[in-house]
């Protein structure tokens, strides 16, 4: 018995293979695109129970070959393009990834899961990995985002991760697959590629860039610490009802200008400026990109209710460790930040 997990080697994919490689066997199957980073892994390199291969979800001869060979009594679908900035200046990888190659990975999957005996098959389980950009913006004084939320994806990331879920979802009111779905809010953590709020924001502090600012800062999220969110995941793929969708929340809801401004007063704690400076006299304010969502909030109730799962870091706790990893791992993020990186960030966060 194993787990197939694609996308592990991304950031949630990876903390989650890192997690769960003790529990049981994990055939790992990632396309190492700009995101995926072996260097996440390195712990398990001699590891019998972590089986990485690398390939596409779209490539559904490889999927049933593995299915066929591994016979996997899971799968935990990470692989995605996942960033809202890199999808509206070139939207078609996101098409091709999360729609088209979700689609292909269902077709195979179904073939695998029809040809399995009525036990395995009533074992069986497919989680899908989406994200709260499906529900769209919510105003200053909305409730947050419930699991019965309307869909209303504003960016072409979300509206690709939209339709994945779409495919999801009929897959198992059609063919009758297994099928779970989660929605969380923003991550942050180790092995965060560095073009996300967090991580960038540490990256340039120490390195003496500008920290950017879209707008005026004042935009909203619900932070969730990456770990939390695979013990949620963990807690799906055991106990949630089939054809049901988790949204899976921190309950931090935070300004992004306020996040920033902790980073640099921890920062200022733990590796203070030679000159004596605070951190904030480097954060800058930059044209907001378009569309921009104003605020996301998840309701993390009915994961709580049914199945007992609740975040165990509070944003306080979760950030001071993710900014102690970084600090700890100058070598990782300096593999991670070199070459096109640079250029892609030069490109797309000039004032």
């Amino acid at each position: 018995m194993a787990i197939l997990v694609t996308g592990g080697a991304g950031f949630i994919g990876s903390n989650y293979v890192l997690g769960e490689v003790a529990r049981e066997p994990i055939i790992n199957l990632d396309k190492l695109s700009y995101a995926g980073n072996l260097e996440n892994l390195a712990a398990l390199r001699e590891n019998p129970d972590h089986h990485f291969v690398q390939g596409d979800i779209g490539d559904a001869e490889l999927i049933a070959r593995l299915l066929k060979e591994y016979q996997p009594r899971a799968i935990v679908n990470f692989a995605a393009e996942s960033h809202v900035d890199r999808s509206i200046h070139s939207p078609s990888a996101f098409i091709e990834t999360n729609i088209v190659g979700t689609f292909h990975m269902l077709e195979a999957v179904r073939a695998y899961w029809n040809a399995l005996p009525a036990s395995a098959q009533s074992s069986f389980r497919l989680l899908h990995v989406s994200t709260d950009e499906v529900y769209g913006s919510l105003g200053a004084d909305d409730p947050a985002f419930t699991e019965l939320h309307r869909y209303e994806p504003n960016s072409p990331y979300s509206a690709s991760k939209a339709a994945s879920d779409h495919l999801f979802r009929a897959y198992h009111h059609t063919y009758g697959l297994p099928v779970l779905t989660t929605n969380c809010s923003n991550n942050y953590g180790p092995y965060q590629f560095p073009e996300k709020l967090i991580p960038l924001m540490i990256h340039n502090a120490v390195t003496g860039k500008a920290l950017p600012v879209y707008g005026d800062g004042q935009n909203v999220r619900d932070w969730l610490y990456v770990t939390d969110h695979c013990t949620a995941i963990r807690a799906v793929l055991a106990g949630g009802r089939v054809g049901e969708t988790y949204n899976v929340g921190g309950w931090n809801e935070l300004k992004n200008l306020d996040v920033i401004h902790i980073l640099c007063d921890i920062l200022d704690q733990e590796k203070p400026k030679g000159d004596g400076s605070s951190y904030r006299s480097q954060i800058t304010f930059i044209k907001d990109r378009p569309g921009h969502d104003r605020r996301y909030a998840i309701n993390a109730t009915k994961i709580e209710q049914e199945l007992g799962w609740r975040p165990a870091e509070t944003f306080q706790s979760g950030i001071r460790k993710t900014v102690r990893w970084y600090l700890d791992n100058t070598a990782w993020v300096d593999n991670v930040t070199s070459g096109a990186y640079r250029d892609w960030t030069a490109r797309h966060y000039q004032a």
